[in-house]
């Protein structure tokens, strides 16, 4: 389970991948060279704190060649540690960026493999959006920052504590005694409430980020209700919980930054007391100082890492928990389905039973049917009876019961929801979605739209590559006539209508279903209007209790029932 696992173990779960998959020799080849600028950088740091104590001793002892001969050294060491430290970063950055996009795909490819993306609604995953646009982002680039400060500080520890050795012994051993102690009281004071607080920070703004989408999303359904109070008080119960989480947060920051300023001042102070007797009684010159307190610094700074970085590492960790819950999710197989699935040439319905997910409320029971080729089955019954459910359960979205469906391949099969779903982009991309291409050229594509009676959206600038939010520019019937002629630019051997024509006048409804059974298309719909059984031959009434009748168009009496 993800609670019982340890940080570092969480981390290893999702960062490891990168590190041992396809991407492994370039991910340790770059590294590799990242290292080697940092051992570069660190020597060249050594080397300007010795020229900077070089340059304060050649001025206390008032000697000119000495000091100018300390300048121009450092100008050369200059040279070299400024175009080292910009290449660092940027080779850092550009790393970050890289482990970025691959983690990301590789997330993507999950959330959307066997339609995980809509099994995710039955699992405890907030805000999976959030999580893979900004968490992704926010731990490769973290992970990367803390690896290389890691290995920064031990590279920093080596070189300067050689330093700080030669020139004193005492501050060396008064360091590890003061970084020992700020390190274990940071982490007994601050740590496990921090951690715990922004990961409820990172949960609470998503949340009210997602919420504010929402009403985005649904402007024109939220004016036409007026609902713009209701909204409020949503929002505005989101942000309270939001100020409120960050509110504590802002308290335990301000004892952490008490702690951490008055651990980092004192350490100003030691290196000047510890040193002064030697510096006062001459057997100590004041550059020598100046560099053991430059020494002191940078090995303090080394050995006080989790000190200095605790709100950035609680932040850090807070993150690696929410991706490390998602991926473990994303990776684990699909639950094993109860309802058998194959394909065939016409869709054929044994046995089936379907359950509601996660409940053992039966839907239908023990449903048996077959729609030949060509053939037409009009479902209908009271609202909440299972209409949908059914239709989930024959396109493979709901899988908890048992009996089996035949169908025609995935791309033989067509789906029309009560609600098309249209992208911002081009006319042409909306008419053969979900196809990134298409074989028909611009006149088979235009003469489908002079079907559904949309030609005059291709009349405008632009035509058929026209852009524009088709989301917010259609009309409810004009979004219905669109997903109909995506229907017919990919002519499948059996289209599945959910309330497709709602939003249609009946002769529009009339003139769309003709143009189907023309084609010889198989038709599976469900519909309230009366107007719609006359283009199916047989009707399935769904009834309470996952009871069922299957009659032909017209006929009074049940071809078959469950009773």
């Amino acid at each position: 389970m993800a609670e019982n696992a340890s940080a570092l173990q969480r981390f290893l779960t999702v960062a490891r991948p990168y590190w041992v998959g396809d991407r492994r020799a370039w991910a340790w080849g770059f590294l590799a060279g990242i290292i080697v600028l940092m051992l570069a950088d660190t020597q060249l740091a050594v080397m300007l704190n010795d020229q900077t104590g070089e340059i304060t001793s050649a001025l206390a002892a008032r000697d000119a060649d000495r000091f100018w001969a300390a300048v121009r050294q450092m100008l050369w060491v200059l040279a070299f540690a400024v175009p080292v430290f910009a290449t660092y970063y940027y080779a850092r950055d550009a790393y970050a960026n890289d482990w970025r996009r691959w983690l990301t795909q590789r997330f993507l490819e999950g959330y959307l493999r066997e339609r995980r993306y809509f099994h995710l609604a039955g699992e405890d995953i907030d805000n999976p959006d959030q999580r893979m646009a900004d968490d992704v982002n926010t731990f490769t680039g973290r992970s990367l920052h803390f690896l290389l400060i890691l290995l920064g500080s031990l590279m920093q520890l080596v070189a300067f504590s050689a330093v700080l050795w030669r020139l004193s012994h005492t501050l060396v051993g008064f360091l590890v005694a003061y970084a020992l102690a700020g390190t274990v009281l940071s982490l007994g004071l601050f740590g496990r409430p921090l951690i715990k607080l922004n990961h409820w920070q990172l949960k609470r703004e998503a949340d009210f980020r997602f919420r504010l989408m929402r009403v985005r999303e649904n402007a024109e359904s939220i004016a036409f209700y007026g609902g713009e109070d209701q909204e409020r008080h949503q929002l505005q119960q989101r942000l309270r919980a939001t100020l409120l989480n960050t509110r504590r947060l802002i308290r335990a920051q301000f004892g952490l930054n008490l702690f951490q300023r008055g651990f980092s001042q004192l350490s100003l102070l030691v290196p000047s007391v510890v040193l002064a007797p030697e510096v006062l009684s001459g057997r100590l010159e004041v550059g020598q100082a100046v560099q053991a307190a430059g020494a002191f610094a940078a090995v303090l700074g080394a050995v006080s890492l989790i000190i200095d970085n605790f709100e950035s590492l609680s932040r850090f960790v807070a993150g690696i928990d929410r991706l490390h819950v998602m991926a473990r999710v994303l990776e684990s197989p699909p639950p094993e389905a109860g309802i058998a699935r194959q394909e065939g040439q016409e869709l054929h319905l044994q046995g089936l039973t379907v359950q509601a997910p996660g409940s053992d409320r039966v839907l239908v029971e023990n449903l048996s049917l077959r729609v030949p080729e060509g053939g037409s089955l009009l479902i209908t019954g009271a609202s909440g009876c299972g209409k949908s459910s059914l239709l989930r359960a024959i396109a493979g979205l709901w899988t908890q019961g048992s009996g089996q469906v035949s169908h025609p391949p995935r791309e033989d099969v067509f789906f029309l929801p009560q609600r098309p779903y249209l992208q911002t982009g081009t006319l042409r991309s909306q008419l053969i979605y979900p196809s990134s291409q298409s074989t028909l050229d611009d006149a088979a594509l235009l003469k489908i739209l002079d079907e559904v009676q949309l030609r005059h959206l291709a009349e405008d600038e632009g035509g058929l590559d026209r852009v524009r939010d088709w989301e917010k520019v259609l009309s409810g019937g004009e979004q219905q006539r669109l997903a109909f002629a995506r229907l017919l630019v990919h002519e499948p051997r059996l289209a599945i209508l959910d309330e497709a024509t709602s939003a249609l006048d009946d002769a529009n409804q009339k003139r769309l279903y003709e143009r189907l059974r023309e084609r010889g298309t198989t038709l599976v719909s469900i519909a309230h209007r009366a107007a719609v059984a006359g283009f199916h031959r047989h009707v399935l009434k769904l009834t309470d209790g996952g009871r069922w009748t299957l009659a032909r168009t017209g006929s009074e009496a049940a071809k078959k029932s469950s009773d």
